[in-house]
């Protein structure tokens, strides 16, 4: 029997990853790389050319307004082939991006947020479209794996890339992170060229745009499975969004540190997201996707709980499972997603997921900048461990969660 097996099966281990999906990480990691950079340097670029706090902040406001066009981008993602829909996106990015370099003095901070609000609505096409033709490169089966690759190394370059993108710019000033950025694109272009795919092409649309815009929505709504993890995943934004404005107020109040202290904080919290993106992939195996995500609801909800304590030791070990929490959340949507949805609605149903994700955390911490001012810190760090365990303890008791991790990977899956 053992005759007609490969290697890989007789010895249990698995095959690399194909050329093709080598190429299109190291492209979607350069590309993370100039990213990070970009956002923090463009807000602390504004806050030295106007001195203001708020016109600083509105620089993250508009990306993530930009990205808030995403059922567009999914529709687009799906209705294209995506990877020459990919190098377009990153090349005509590339080509707006230097426009920053006119920016001299407080009189052209409009350009820096008519850029920012450009890069949001190019992630809005961007993203789609690279899980869509993820979705294309990657097995079924090697999707959790591959996800946890991702997750790692993009979690390792946010330990390192802020803190670069901070130095250029005392450095070299705001145009060399602007030109490394551009660089960046140019580089993820590259990369595509070097993806050899025969892809298919997309299935024409046979209804109107307003229908097809909200399909992935309503794919969304009408799979059980899916449904569970986007109502527990949207509450857990919430607390995501709240914690957002609680940092500073946990370093200052609870531990009597320096604002700056924070950043050392969240090294622990990089070092919990890269050992939960290195165990992504056999914790999935082990307890299923949807499960996954609920321990990663768990350790952010555990890591809130323990920042009420004044102790740096307790807050530093809370930094890392709030780090961890992510990457797990993270990986068990996308993989669970792809296997619940079909490869011709894998643009929208990613998009949906975005808009329903943003919006709670966008108001979140809108809300959260009010009520921080209004009770005590550790009361907001409570409300955002019962919000979390509400999400969690929602999924662990949801049989087909259970019934989704059973699945055999590449069994058509229909609406539970």
């Amino acid at each position: 029997m053992t005759a007609d097996l490969t290697a890989d099966q007789v010895t249990g281990r698995r095959p690399p990853v194909g050329r093709n999906v080598r190429w299109f990480l190291f492209g979607q990691l350069v590309s993370v790389l100039g990213d990070t950079m970009l956002w923090l340097v463009a807000g602390i670029w504004v806050k030295q050319l106007t001195g203001s706090n708020s016109a600083a902040a509105l620089t993250f406001f508009l990306v993530i307004v930009g990205t808030l066009c995403a059922p567009l981008g999914g529709m687009v993602a799906d209705r294209c082939r995506r990877r020459p829909l990919l190098l377009v996106l990153n090349l005509a990015t590339a080509a707006v991006l230097p426009v920053l370099l006119l920016v001299h003095g407080g009189g052209q901070v409009w350009l820096v947020y008519l850029a920012m609000l450009l890069y949001g609505l190019s992630n809005s096409f961007l993203d789609p479209a690279q899980a869509g033709l993820l979705r294309v490169l990657v097995p079924e089966e090697r999707v959790s794996e591959v996800n946890g690759l991702l997750q790692t190394a993009k979690q390792s370059l946010r330990l390192v890339s802020p803190l670069a993108g901070a130095g250029l710019f005392a450095a070299l000033g705001a145009h060399a992170v602007v030109l490394v950025d551009t660089g960046t694109f140019l580089v993820a272009a590259a990369t595509l060229l070097a993806v050899r795919l025969d892809e298919a092409p997309p299935a024409p649309g046979g209804s109107g745009w307003r229908t097809e815009i909200t399909e992935g929505l309503r794919h969304l709504a009408g799979t059980v499975v899916l449904r569970q993890l986007t109502v527990g995943a949207a509450l857990t934004m919430v607390a995501m969004g709240l914690a957002e404005t609680v940092g500073l107020a946990v370093v200052s109040d609870g531990l009597g540190r320096p604002p700056a202290f924070l950043g050392v904080l969240l090294v622990g919290q990089g070092v919990g997201a890269v050992l939960a993106g290195l165990t992504a992939s056999r914790l999935a195996r082990r307890i299923g996707d949807g499960l996954l995500v609920a321990a990663g609801m768990t350790a952010f909800g555990l890591g809130a709980l323990a920042q009420t304590v004044p102790s740096v030791a307790v807050v530093a070990v809370a930094m890392v499972l709030c780090g961890a929490s992510m990457p797990w959340i993270a990986i068990g949507l996308t993989t669970i997603g792809f296997r619940h949805t079909p490869p011709d609605l894998v643009g929208r149903v990613y998009a949906g997921f975005s808009v329903i994700m943003t919006v709670p955390q966008v108001l979140a911490m809108a809300a959260g900048a009010a009520l921080i001012a209004l009770v005590d810190f550790r009361v907001v760090l409570v409300l955002m461990a019962a919000t979390v365990a509400a999400s969690a303890g929602y999924l662990f008791t949801r049989p087909e969660q259970r019934l989704a991790a059973q699945r055999e990977p590449g069994e058509v899956t229909e609406p539970l």
